[in-house]
């Protein structure tokens, strides 16, 4: 098997070794960060000769120029907060090396928060294409909700990918709080306009979607916390782009 994993970093001297541990089946490991300040750069050398520093531009941009120097045509591509399972690792294997003519396969991707695997309000399962051949497609999108567009066919794995994604709720507030200021920007740039009633009506039916429709109920306390969370990022993307458009006119 030829197999070729992927990361990006910035500043993962917390989560980094635990996911190179996980990733100890593929032939090699691509490590491109961004100027990290903490021991991020000394962690991933420890694990692989291959690590590069890339400025910063965008996720999409930074995906696809990592991708760029795998040695191999099947790619597999995880972030420094997950983690590869060995039941995971073992069925990757078996698709590397008979991928019954698909070029790409999404994985469920299960997040641990709050002390518990969260099951509901969309979080699982969470379908990301994480493994692909190289000369098939690429990454797109810009700063956020980049995505792998494969040429070929799409497969689906079975077993899931562990997701820490956020420390404690300070983080997932910090998270928030820089993915919203993003997202202001993103809708900036296509020129949506702000409006009252999407700032009010898309928070109000956030929760409702994330709370209700999508089960988070289920998850307890934690599945109420997650449901308000959603709800409180998508009112600070539209509260921001209202700030947007005001500094705008000011100018």
């Amino acid at each position: 098997m030829s197999l070729s994993a992927v990361l990006i970093t910035k500043n993962e001297e917390k989560n980094l070794e635990a996911c190179l541990q996980s990733l100890s089946f593929c032939t090699e490991i691509i490590v491109v960060d961004s100027h990290s300040t903490d021991r991020t750069l000394e962690i991933a050398r420890r694990y692989t000769d291959k690590v590069f520093s890339l400025d910063w531009t965008s996720f999409t941009e930074q995906r696809n120029h990592a991708a760029s120097l795998a040695a191999h045509n099947w790619i597999f591509s995880v972030d420094a907060d997950e983690r590869v399972s060995p039941a995971l690792a073992q069925e990757i294997i078996e698709r590397v090396n008979d991928p019954q003519g698909f070029a790409a396969f999404a994985v469920p991707r299960k997040t641990y928060h709050l002390g518990k695997w969260i099951a509901h309000g969309g979080w699982y399962p969470n379908y990301v294409i994480r493994l692909f051949e190289k000369a098939k497609g690429r990454w797109e999108g810009g700063d956020l909700h980049e995505f792998w567009k494969t040429m070929g066919r799409l497969g689906y794995l079975t077993e899931p990918l562990d997701h820490y994604s956020f420390r404690d709720l300070t983080d997932q507030v910090s998270r928030n709080n820089r993915y919203s200021s993003l997202g202001a920007l993103v809708l900036k740039k296509k020129g949506q306009p702000f409006s009252f009633v999407r700032l009010a009506g898309k928070t109000i039916s956030k929760f409702i979607e994330t709370y209700f429709f999508k089960k988070g109920f289920l998850d307890g306390l934690p599945g109420f916390i997650i449901a308000v969370s959603a709800a409180y990022s998508v009112f600070l993307k539209w509260a921001k782009l209202w700030e947007l458009e005001r500094s705008s006119s000011h100018d």
